[in-house]
């Protein structure tokens, strides 16, 4: 249904057009002033016959190729001076259905019949004038045609941009798919697996401690590395199955990040400092990522009593910092895991810097420039 319709809208616009060359064709044969003599009644025939046959053009071009260019010949012959119009609109046709060969040559036997129509004329023409002639009868033609083989080209081009523009979205949707097979990979068979050596593990560790019996350090290891394992995982399947639609959390959200983090007993601060003002989304993005995991590591290690967090806004950086009075020392050296090392990646890809490292007064801090003048 939809080709047929298209087909229709096709045929009319190209009856408009065969139209409307017909009219313009006529309207610059009756500037000339005819005296409305048998020739002239044949050059209006023959005018109005090669702008109407475009109509044509898509079915039959060849055909139509060859009418118009009777027909510039024809009007030409009984002493019209108008431009072979319709001629040119066949030949574009012609080439787009693809008769290269043929539409040469019709064009080539143009140019030498235009001239030999202008000596027809009764009047008395030198050869040079009925060349001179025959060009000018092409001259308009050829701006039009330059005119219309812009058009094709903004056509063309069009085109090509709207299929590298499908060609983009099909990969990401490609992309997007593979992230949440992927995903999905990942819960049916990590998931089930890791929950299993995360439950033996705290059941094992629960019967020993009723039973009065020292839990084994390896049994201690086993049980933290499957609650370590379940954080990552639940992480990166967040990541994976983030479509990048929903609204990330940002700096807007560190409030409610320190609130939760004062809900399990951790006495969190967050002071802001400095004229707040817009920072690009990745930066923002990675500020928030910055407190939640060191928040989420003083929980899980440090043993800390306090934390604050201190966002330091700078004319071309964003400075973060999350200070805790956890047991770490100044001899004691940071074991980078997953999440400080994701922490650095974040920040280095940024063009910023990171230092993690224990304070000299105890405890551990955490700080972060991004640059915000020179990130997209």
């Amino acid at each position: 249904m939809s080709t047929r319709r298209s087909g229709v809208a096709a045929n009319v616009r190209d009856g408009a057009i065969a139209v409307c060359v017909a009219a313009t064709l006529l309207v610059a044969g009756l500037s000339g002033h005819r005296s409305g003599t048998d020739l002239d009644l044949l050059g209006f025939a023959l005018l109005a016959a090669g702008g109407l046959a475009l109509a044509a053009r898509r079915r039959a071009p060849v055909g139509v190729l060859a009418v118009t260019g009777l027909c510039a010949v024809g009007y030409q012959a009984v002493g019209f001076d108008v431009p072979a119009v319709a001629f040119l609109f066949a030949v574009y046709a012609a080439v787009r259905a693809g008769h290269r060969v043929i539409t040469v040559v019709a064009a080539v036997m143009m140019l030498a019949a235009l001239p030999l129509a202008a000596l027809a004329l009764p009047q008395d023409m030198s050869v040079g004038e009925a060349f001179a002639r025959g060009r000018g009868a092409l001259e308009l033609a050829w701006l039009v045609a330059a005119g219309a083989a812009g058009e094709a080209l903004r056509q063309a081009e069009r085109r090509a941009d709207e299929a590298e523009r499908t060609r983009e979205e099909t990969a990401l949707r490609r992309a997007d798919e593979e992230r949440l097979r992927i995903a999905r990979e990942l819960h049916d068979s990590l998931t089930h697996q890791i929950s299993i050596i995360k439950v033996q593990a705290e059941v094992a560790v629960h019967l020993a401690h009723r039973r009065g019996e020292q839990v084994p350090q390896a049994l201690l290891a086993i049980r933290e590395a499957g609650r370590e394992a379940t954080r990552e995982l639940r992480a990166t399947l967040e990541t994976l199955r983030d479509d990048g639609r929903t609204p990330p959390h940002g700096l807007d959200h560190l409030p409610e990040l320190v609130e939760r983090a004062r809900a399990t007993g951790l006495d969190a601060t967050l002071t802001i400092a400095g004229q707040r003002h817009e920072v690009p989304a990745a930066v923002d993005r990675t500020a928030y990522r910055i407190v939640q995991e060191s928040l989420t590591n003083i929980a899980r290690h440090a043993a800390a009593a306090t934390a604050s967090v201190r966002i330091d806004y700078r004319p071309d950086a964003l400075a973060i910092q999350v200070d805790d009075d956890g047991k770490a020392m100044p001899d004691s050296a940071p074991v980078p895991g997953v999440g400080l090392i994701g922490m650095r990646e974040r920040v280095t890809s940024l063009g910023g810097h990171l230092r993690a490292e224990p304070r000299d007064e105890g405890g551990f801090s955490v700080h972060a420039e991004l640059p915000v003048g020179r990130t997209p």
